[in-house]
């Protein structure tokens, strides 16, 4: 798999339509997690991404259960790959001044994926597919 930079969108309630209202204008589909499927008693969109015929690719979720919605600072930056030690790299050198939000780690859907917001405040996504470490 390529190592790929995306933009992570947040939303407040609307992901869902939002998504579809970029596949609607960009073309693709959106495939969707919602909070209930993780077990979590909320409603809402956990993850959502659009894969468009031109080759885009957006992210996006609504707002986690606990942290505040905030507008301008709801597009993040999502990397992905399944080179682990390269990501890995990717990440302590996001990390070096910043501020591990959520750590990487094993997550329910098998890759190890961490948030952090750099030394100047940009939030990043790290994803590391099929990682076995």
């Amino acid at each position: 798999m390529a190592q790929q930079l995306n933009p992570y969108i947040t939303f407040d309630g609307t992901c869902a339509e939002a998504m579809d209202f970029y596949a609607g204008a960009l073309g693709g589909t959106v495939e969707s997690t919602m909070f209930r499927e993780s077990g979590m008693d909320v409603d809402g969109v956990m993850h959502a991404s659009l894969d468009t015929p031109a080759g885009f690719h957006i992210f996006a979720s609504d707002t986690v259960p606990g942290m505040e919605f905030s507008r301008g600072t709801n597009v993040q930056v999502s990397i992905s790959g399944d080179e682990a030690e390269q990501m890995r790299g990717y990440w302590d050198a996001l990390a070096d001044g910043g501020h591990v939000i959520m750590p990487l780690e094993r997550q329910m859907w098998g890759d190890d994926y961490g948030l952090l917001a750099d030394r100047y405040g940009v939030l990043w996504h790290v994803n590391i597919a099929g990682s076995s470490a």
